[in-house]
């Protein structure tokens, strides 16, 4: 009977590359990139390109012969996703009983709107001693804030970040509670959007940011020249309030001198 000791599974990392340009890669991701862990990288459908994959590879960083894609199809069917998603864990789950770590290459920032979360969900319920290592990132939006020096908050401002598919009624009613609104993913509502915009008087507080970051990066200020044009997938809208009405803040308890 072999008295052998099961080999410990190795991490898996989520390495956060930034939005686009590989010099926003933090010094932490880059070092796991060259750690020795296998890379795994999402890809829309089989041998198609990877975003995040271009990325490092714009850095300079060589892609190791063992690097593997995952596929992670871009549908609203919740049995193809469900079938993606347990294929993708399982096969993470087998790699990582060798006995070594996986770097999961995520754009943006691996815990905000990332597939990252996700899978190593799914990872933990098949393999719960499997240790998760998450770097933090440089979000999309934040990149976009930076490189059109808009402001998402100052002082006691607030500002929200959500899918332009959540709808008009609900931006239109957020639009009110925050100085700062971020949309991302404005494709399908774009026209909608600007509309919205025009009546209330915000489209010159309002800037366009398409594949922050990237090569193909554009920014766009005058938004309502954008009506009626197709825009990529990786694009989202930062939308500035400064009409805004707040209500009375709480200073805290501390005892004034």
């Amino acid at each position: 009977m072999s008295t052998m000791t099961p080999r410990p599974p190795g991490r898996l990392i989520g390495a956060s590359l930034g939005p686009g340009d590989p010099a926003l890669i933090t010094r932490r991701a880059w070092d796991a990139l060259q750690s020795g862990a296998r890379w795994l990288y999402p890809v829309k459908k089989a041998e198609s390109a990877s975003y995040a994959l271009g990325i490092v590879e714009r850095g300079g960083l060589h892609v190791p012969a063992d690097a593997e894609a995952l596929v992670f199809p871009m549908t609203r069917d919740p049995v193809a996703l469900a079938r993606a998603w347990s294929r993708a864990a399982t096969r993470t789950v087998e790699l990582l009983r060798e006995g070594r770590d996986l770097v999961f290459l995520v754009e943006g920032d691996a815990s905000t709107f990332a597939t990252f979360g996700h899978l190593a969900r799914v990872v933990r319920e098949l393999a719960p001693e499997v240790e998760v290592d998450t770097i933090p990132g440089v979000s999309a939006f934040a990149a976009a804030a930076a490189i059109t020096a808009t402001p998402l908050a100052e002082e006691d401002e607030t500002f929200a970040v959500i899918p332009a598919a959540y709808g008009i009624e609900v931006i239109a009613r957020l639009i009110d509670d925050f100085d700062t609104l971020v949309l991302l993913k404005v494709k399908p509502l774009l026209d909608e959007l600007i509309e919205l915009l025009r009546q209330r008087g915000l489209l010159q507080h309002a800037c366009f940011i398409e594949k922050v970051g990237a090569p193909e990066e554009r920014i766009v200020h005058d938004v309502a020249g954008l009506a009626g044009e197709k825009v990529n997938y990786l694009s989202l809208l930062l939308v500035r309030n400064p009409e805004r009405v707040r209500g009375e803040l709480r200073r805290g308890c501390r005892k004034r001198l």
